[in-house]
């Protein structure tokens, strides 16, 4: 299966930073890259100006745990669970864990109208992706259009305008900082409308922006299909060194955990085992929750909400 590995190569003020438009081995065959230039913004943060944009070809290949073919084809989930979803007041989690030290919480408690998001209430905790395409180069990244706060949840409305789709790609901030960390637990609560069109890809992406470090998926898969996950092999991350996929719908609320040690990735779902590699990146990665197109053709009519209810963060204890 071939596919396109796009990457934007963004200037900073302190330096050369490539923010991407990361792709998961499940998503459909990429036939062209896009060139980007002129200013791009990251929301509730600095103005970036493009260095270069371009595509990469990829053979996807090697994977390890599950076929790509039976992935796509969600008849046979690879890693069958029958977890309900958790009951709608599930709380946020709040402290250290055993081996782990909490870095960043979000609990949504404070309204933020449509346009407003990170704005003041939230630019200190979270920023994005602002004004560029997304990686089926079909969608643009638009906060403003997309992103709000309201009833304890952070919304993203996934519709177009103009016949483009409107995506988001919100990014936590630990002590305000667009950087990553080695190692960590991640768990964020969620559930989506079965908004056909669009899919997560919510990731660990290298903070160098080095894509041959590694990259980390889940939960990913199309917002009216099922979550998968994956592991993209360090040094040679156009193969999977892990895939797998749940079964689960997006329409019910769930929890989605990564643990990234020296050891492996391990991946949870709603407190269930759904995979484990054992092969693990050993570089600085940043959290990113990548919504976008899925790479199919997307119905101008095409609507819905996705629903983030609290994300947490955490380190390695010392």
């Amino acid at each position: 299966m071939r596919r396109w590995k796009p990457l934007l190569a963004l200037v900073l003020a302190a330096g050369m930073v490539a923010v991407p438009a990361a792709a998961s081995s499940a998503a459909p065959a990429r036939t062209a890259a896009t060139s980007v230039s002129g200013p791009v913004a990251v929301a509730g943060g600095s103005t970036l100006t493009t260095a270069h944009a371009a595509g990469a070809r990829r053979r996807v290949s090697g994977v390890r745990g599950a076929s790509l073919a039976a992935l796509a084809g969600r008849r046979t989930p690879v890693v069958p669970i029958a977890t309900p979803a958790p009951a709608a007041g599930t709380a946020m989690p709040k402290g250290d864990l055993p081996g782990w030290r909490q870095v960043f919480t979000e609990d949504f408690t404070t309204p933020a109208p449509l346009g407003s998001f990170p704005g003041r209430s939230y630019s200190a905790s979270w920023t994005g992706y602002d004004g560029f395409l997304d990686t089926a180069k079909r969608g643009t990244y638009a906060p403003g259009k997309v992103l709000s706060v309201h009833d304890g949840a952070l919304d993203m409305f996934l519709h177009s305008e103009n016949g483009r789709p409107q995506v988001a790609a919100p990014v936590p901030l630990v002590d305000g900082q667009w950087n990553g960390q080695t190692y960590g637990r991640y768990s964020v609560r969620f559930r989506s409308d079965p908004v056909a069109g669009y899919k997560t890809a919510w990731l660990l992406w290298p903070t160098d922006d080095d894509w041959n470090k590694g990259e980390i998926d889940f939960p990913e898969g199309s917002l009216a299909g099922t979550i998968d996950l994956f592991n993209h092999c360090p040094g040679d991350p156009s193969r999977n060194c892990f895939a797998a996929g749940t079964g689960t719908s997006y329409a019910d609320w769930h929890v989605a955990t990564v643990e990234w040690t020296p050891a492996g990735v391990s991946y949870s779902l709603d407190g269930r085992a759904v995979g484990f590699s054992d092969v693990s990146p050993s570089t600085a990665m940043r959290w990113t929750l990548q919504t976008e197109t899925d790479g199919r053709t997307t119905s101008a009519k095409a609507s819905g909400h996705l629903l983030v209810d609290w994300a947490v963060m955490y380190a390695r204890a010392a």
